[in-house]
């Protein structure tokens, strides 16, 4: 007679074991990936709200650049508005003796029988009418102003003879440049 043992019980309680494991492995598995997610989440959020920090901290900073740079442009403009104002009075102080300087060296360079009857100066341009008792006293007055220190490149305009009671005169337009002299 043989005996017979009957594994069917044994092999289901087996099975049943090991889909239990399988089951609280799984499970585990889960649980463990959840808590990686978790950490994974909270670890990036960190790093995103540093680098929101980090990036607020520099646009803060570069508002500070950026007002100081409109400080800088500000302080430039006045600079240049004073430095502008400088270079004026400058001028203003050259121009104030060049006047005397001018008439005076005209009068020196004014031969005998040559009349100014009017002046007319535009920029560096100076244009000179008047009378002479002849076209020889105009060369020699265009000749003394183009050795004259204040005075370059006399130019004719115009000679016109006429009458005058008994004697010819000469009426004439003349444009001289003024030299700009550094004192």
């Amino acid at each position: 007679m043989t005996t017979r043992i009957n594994l069917l019980p044994w092999r289901d309680i087996r099975r049943k074991e090991q889909d239990r494991q399988l089951l609280s492995i799984a499970v585990g598995a889960w649980i463990l990936m959840g808590l990686i997610i978790f950490y994974a989440h909270l670890h990036v959020s960190g790093l995103i709200e540093n680098q929101q920090k980090r990036n607020e901290f520099l646009n803060q900073e570069i508002k500070k650049v950026e007002e100081e740079i409109k400080e800088i442009r500000e302080l430039q403009a006045a600079r240049n508005a004073l430095l502008a104002r400088m270079r004026v009075i400058q001028q203003l102080q050259m121009d104030r003796t060049q006047v005397v300087h001018l008439f005076d060296d005209l009068v020196r360079k004014l031969p005998e029988g040559v009349y100014l009857t009017s002046l007319k100066q535009s920029g560096p341009v100076i244009t000179l009418n008047g009378n002479a008792q002849s076209n020889a006293r105009v060369s020699a007055f265009m000749r003394n102003l183009d050795a004259s220190d204040w005075f370059t490149k006399p130019d004719l305009d115009v000679i016109n003879v006429k009458p005058k009671g008994n004697d010819r005169v000469s009426e004439f337009t003349l444009r001289v440049n003024q030299k700009v002299k550094q004192e």
